[in-house]
């Protein structure tokens, strides 16, 4: 007696594919996330600005001092209080090459409202729009520092610092958080843990070091 033909159980083999489905969209889902939140956003540009680096540069020394700095920073504000005039002046003069990058590390530092990032984007809005006010405006953000664990400065507060150093075309840059991301992304792409952090003709220094080895190629 021939046995009957076992018949494919179709609703089986409908819930697998509905299974598999919905694994392929919570992947294509997890993989969309990771992508927004390593997007550095669009890259700032200008005849300043490295798009590739994110360094803002000054001068055109042999010497190369790049310094990463966070505007919420105690330490780059005194950092900046030893030895900013010093690298600005011998910037203008071509005695070295200033390459600032404003990073962001220290967004858990202002309750919730992202000092750094916006301070960060800030500087990259005026170095893109006002180029020849850019280390004023730096200077004067620093000059405003807020403290850690504050509220930091708001956007129309650094709009208004940006008009105060005559830098008013980054106006509709920062209202728009166009360089938002930036600082941040530029942290995790150069490795930054700690800020001030200092590097010489690509040699990275040691926090200890800087007193010491800046100074050599300072004029």
């Amino acid at each position: 007696m021939a046995h009957a033909q076992s018949k494919p159980n179709w609703f089986a083999i409908g819930i697998s594919a509905a299974v598999v489905i919905v694994l392929v969209a919570l992947g294509a889902v997890v993989v969309w996330l990771n992508n927004q939140a390593t997007d550095a956003g669009p890259a700032p540009k200008g005849e300043i600005v490295n798009s590739e680096t994110g360094a803002i540069s000054f001068g055109e020394g042999e010497d190369v001092v790049s310094t990463y700095i966070d505007f919420m920073c105690p330490a780059c504000n005194s950092f900046e209080q030893a030895y900013g005039q010093q690298l600005q002046e011998a910037a203008a003069s071509d005695q070295l090459t200033l390459e600032v990058h404003p990073i962001a590390i220290l967004d858990h530092l202002s309750q919730g409202t992202d000092y750094s990032s916006r301070a960060a984007a800030a500087m990259y809005c005026v170095a893109e729009n006002n180029p020849d006010k850019a280390l004023d405006f730096m200077n004067a953000l620093f000059a405003n520092q807020p403290q850690e664990n504050s509220t930091g400065l708001t956007d129309d507060q650094l709009k208004e610092i940006a008009d105060q150093v005559g830098a008013d075309k980054a106006a509709e840059c920062i209202d728009d958080g166009t360089y938002l991301k930036y600082g941040a992304a530029q942290a995790k792409a150069h490795e930054i843990t700690g800020t001030p952090t200092v590097e010489i003709n690509g040699k990275r220094l040691d926090i200890s070091e800087i007193n010491t080895e800046l100074p050599k190629v300072l004029p």
